[in-house]
């Protein structure tokens, strides 16, 4: 492509809107431009990077045995409604009725469509595994679009599911597909890491999500960095996201201490913890705070020691609820009758669930359920009892891995990949049901595997990305290589430029030749900004020695070759590159 060809509308300044890098950049660079909120028109280098994406995504499913299919963005909502979503999945679920007054949806997801067919037209264990995906765009109508590409409410993503007859069978496609997720992050460049997620909305077992790693990521990950052995014999490689997190469950007492009397003490004004702790002169540890949630209309006090803080999801997965959200002052009290700070769950009227922390501390304090007063000496099961204990807290940089016990690293990511073990959950809803060996109706196993296509183009300029702009790895660079001609208006310099972009072309990579009338330094600039990995600069240096100018867009660095050796020079390490990331 020549670049005087080329629908590229680079700015100089940032748009207001643009609130992350790589949203600045897509702007900048010209890869993308607002329609309205959350809804982008894909110009052709950001379309190309996309395509590169899905181009890998193809390669590795159809490796595993995927079937590609399209299915319809346009979803009734009796499917919904068969698989109770229909309300549960909320406002982000576009809505619709037609001229028939129908009701329908814009697909944020399939599960239920791919189930519907696959309970229509397979009906024997003859026909399992399958596994089918599609690459197709999507849209949740969320309700802060931000961040560009990476929270839209329009997005391309890949979505897959699996259909099995057995739990091992369902367990081998499940691993083989964090194979095949393994496969394609390496292969788009990506410095990534597979941690263990909560299902969400979307529902099963268990999950992984694949996280870019980028300082500039929405999610914190614990990651162990031990290098220590887990139980297994293999070098633990424990990483979850905050949702999932855990530390290790705490030692149990060597000696039951003995149990002080409760004891009620004034404590005026001192609502927060580090207020409470330092007027009675304890530590944090030595704390129980309740918080009050509200789970699907339901209030629900929250038992944690009080340098910890609650984590909603594992709440949420505790109670079996939809939402959770914290309750607000008001809240609290119309629930409660006592102010905040000061609240304890000694004659609590409303639910009572505890952090695991707490069941191994003796002789602590609490609110007393009265303002301006606190209890010393609490204990669980003398003076106050709970429904539920289960780990309901965020971890913390003191906490150790809960595999091998050696310490968590905390970093931040962009989630650009989630896969889930669903189980039977969506198979039941739907009654979709296969005969097995031996003729018996059986439910289908499944596994969903998601991949947001247009997002991971957005996570790697997280990634990678300069002072100056992009810095594309070469795997999904809409260009592989960009040729300035430094001197449009000299024959020689431009004839050696014609040169070796003929016989790029003619190699098969792909390249761009910048042949405008502009200023060699605005060529610079455009080439730092759009991040194409080679750049090769045909001027002065070609008409005085001979040479032309390769440099490298990730680390900056130049060789100058003969023209005769430029083209096989960048072939050879183009495929070396490539090969050694599809390894």
């Amino acid at each position: 492509m020549r670049y005087s060809q080329l629908l590229l509308p680079t700015l100089k300044e940032t748009p207001a809107e643009a609130e992350v890098v790589s949203h600045r950049l897509l702007l900048r660079a010209g890869f993308i431009r607002k329609l309205t909120s959350g809804v982008y028109t894909y110009l052709p280098l950001g379309l190309a990077a996309i395509r590169k994406v899905e181009q890998i995504v193809r390669q590795e499913m159809n490796r595993a045995g995927a079937q590609e299919v399209l299915l319809p963005v346009v979803q009734p909502a009796d499917l919904w409604i068969e698989s109770g979503r229909w309300v549960k999945y909320g406002p982000e679920l576009l809505r619709f009725k037609d001229r028939h007054e129908r009701e329908s949806c814009l697909g944020p997801t399939h599960e239920e469509v791919i189930t519907d067919l696959v309970r229509k037209n397979v009906h024997s264990y003859k026909n399992l595994p399958l596994n089918l995906y599609q690459i197709q765009t999507k849209f949740r109508d969320e309700i802060r679009p931000r961040f560009g590409l990476m929270r839209g409410r329009e997005f391309i993503m890949k979505d897959g599911y699996s259909f099995d007859g057995t739990e091992d069978a369902a367990n081998a496609t499940y691993n083989k597909m964090h194979e095949a997720y393994q496969r394609i992050f390496k292969r788009c460049g990506l410095s990534f890491r597979a941690v263990e997620a909560d299902t969400g909305s979307i529902g099963g077992s268990f999950s992984h999500e694949f996280m870019v790693l980028a300082e500039t990521g929405e999610d914190t990950l614990a990651i162990c960095k031990s290098g220590n052995k887990a139980p297994s014999g293999e070098i633990c490689n424990y990483a979850a996201n905050m949702e999932k997190a855990a530390g290790q469950p705490p030692a149990p007492l060597v000696s039951e201490p003995q149990l002080l009397p409760l004891k009620k003490i004034e404590t005026p004004g001192k609502r927060k913890v580090q207020a409470v702790t330092e007027f009675l002169g304890i530590a944090p540890q030595n704390l129980v705070k309740t918080m009050i949630y509200v789970a699907d209309g339901k209030p629900v006090a929250v038992l944690v020691r009080g340098d910890h803080e609650v984590q909603p999801v594992k709440l949420k997965n505790m109670l079996g609820a939809v939402d959770v959200e914290m309750a607000d002052d008001k809240q609290a009290f119309g629930f409660t009758g006592v102010p905040t700070g000061y609240l304890g769950p000694v004659g609590m009227k409303i639910t009572v669930v505890a952090d695991r922390e707490v069941t191994v501390m003796r002789n602590f304090a609490i609110g007393a359920s009265e303002k301006n007063y606190h209890y010393l000496n609490a204990n669980l099961g003398r003076d106050f009892e709970v429904s539920a204990v289960g780990d309901l807290r965020m971890v913390t940089e003191d906490d150790c891995c809960p595999v091998c016990g050696g310490e968590l690293e905390f970093t931040k990511g962009i989630e650009v990949g989630h896969i889930f073990k669903l189980g039977t959950s969506y198979s039941e809803a739907l009654q979709a049901t296969f005969l097995d060996g031996n003729g018996k109706e059986q439910f289908f196993i499944m596994g969903c595997y998601g991949i947001g296509v247009s997002r991971t183009v957005a996570a790697s300029i997280e990634q990678n990305h300069d002072q100056d702009g992009i810095v594309f790895p070469l795997p999904i660079a809409p260009y592989q290589v960009v040729i300035l001609n430094l001197s449009p208006k000299d024959e020689q310099i431009t004839q050696a430029a014609e040169d070796i972009y003929q016989g790029l072309l003619a190699a098969g990579v792909e390249v761009l030749l910048d042949d405008r009338d502009e200023r060699p330094g605005s060529k610079f600039k455009d080439a730092d900004l759009i991040g194409i990995p080679f750049r090769v600069m045909v001027g002065k240096s070609f008409t005085q020695e001979g040479l032309i100018e390769i440099r490298r867009r990730d680390n900056g660095q130049s060789i100058s070759v003969p023209l005769s050796e430029a083209v096989d020079n960048l072939v050879a390490t183009i495929r070396a590159e490539l090969n050694e990331l599809s390894a």
